[in-house]
């Protein structure tokens, strides 16, 4: 692997671009390690404390209501961001599963196929699960082959 850093005068936003003949586990882990660079840094709330919990320990977000939930193995913290805007600032493992769940493709342990109705997704280690509805479906299991 060779690797090769070019600085260009002028340029509003750096980018990274990785040129490779396939993509392989070494790819994949080098893209998921520079887009964890980036990821944002989030506060989780519950009762009166904050709580700065690393993205891979999140399972999901959902909404109840007007309140956005960060789902756990064991807990739930709220979250001050709107669903959109979670979609837009999360990193590539995260995909939107139905209209009020964004979900980490990464913590996804089974998925129950249903082809009339909303599938449903597990979690390994908890009880929780969730549904993906049909219409994400297709995009969630693309996500998942890239993951």
């Amino acid at each position: 692997m060779k690797l090769r850093i070019e600085l260009t005068d002028g340029s509003m936003e750096d980018e990274v671009v990785i040129s490779c003949g396939r993509v392989d586990d070494n790819v994949q882990k080098l893209q998921e390690f520079i887009l964890s660079l980036s990821a944002p840094r989030m506060t989780f709330y519950k009762g009166s404390q904050e709580y700065y919990l690393s993205l891979e320990e999140i399972l999901f977000f959902e909404t109840d209501g007007e309140q956005v939930f960060a789902h756990t193995t064991g807990d739930a913290y709220k979250v001050k961001h709107r669903l959109y805007e979670l979609e837009e600032l999360l990193p590539l493992p995260f995909a939107r599963a139905a209209k009020g769940t964004i979900v980490n493709t990464k913590c996804i342990y089974a998925i129950d196929r249903n082809l009339t109705s909303s599938s449903k997704i597990s979690f390994a280690g908890t009880h929780k699960n969730i549904y993906v509805s049909r219409h994400y479906y297709k995009s969630l299991k693309e996500k998942m082959g890239n993951r």
